[in-house]
């Protein structure tokens, strides 16, 4: 026989849930973790490079690296007298009439320019798509792109002494440097030796 207060007891007793207080701290700790989690992917979102962004300034980065890499490296500048038949960077006998290649344009010279255009690796140090005339990304004729005018590629062109047996002076390391929108970056490096020093083309 039940008394009441068993019946009442016994009921109770099979009762399960949760408090008020356990359920606001399960809706807080959750509310925390969901977001620490948001705040880490907006994190992630906001500082990670777009997609298309990056791949637009590798593309602008191939294409002026090619450029370069196409370029002759000849001992002489291609307008000196003897640049088809130095034997090496030097003026003199045997070397060039005046004017020995260097690193860097020679006066006058640009990479647009229709008489006087870049016309050798080492001409190509120091470019900078910000400082050219015209200026912002455009090819070797001077046409720009205007929906590439939040890029900006900068080039260097030196001397590498780390490439084994290859002379320090027969080879040059091209840097190509390329921003875009939202301090996307994008370098790329490449090699040029002097295996033909005396041609133009």
């Amino acid at each position: 026989m039940f008394t009441e207060g068993g019946i009442r007891g016994s009921w109770l007793s099979r009762q399960h849930g949760l408090t008020l207080i356990e359920l606001v701290l399960f809706i807080l700790i959750v509310s925390v973790s969901i977001a620490g989690i948001f705040l880490v992917l907006y994190k992630s979102i906001r500082t990670g490079s777009d997609p298309v962004v990056r791949k637009q300034a590798i593309a602008i980065a191939e294409s002026l690296l090619e450029e370069v890499e196409l370029m002759p490296f000849t001992y002489c500048d291609t307008n000196d007298a003897n640049v088809l038949t130095a034997t090496g960077a030097f003026v003199g006998a045997g070397g060039c009439a005046a004017t020995v290649q260097g690193i860097g344009p020679q006066a006058g010279e640009t990479r647009y320019s229709s008489t006087t255009p870049f016309d050798n690796v080492g001409d190509y140090s120091g470019f900078d798509t910000n400082t050219a005339s015209p200026s912002g990304i455009c090819d070797i004729t001077g046409t720009c792109n205007s929906a590439l005018g939040n890029y900006r590629a900068q080039v260097t062109v030196a001397q590498d002494p780390n490439l084994g047996s290859i002379a320090q002076t027969e080879a040059l390391r091209i840097t190509v440097t390329v921003t875009g929108p939202g301090n996307t970056s994008v370098t790329l490096d490449g090699y040029r030796t002097r295996y033909a020093p005396n041609t133009t083309q």
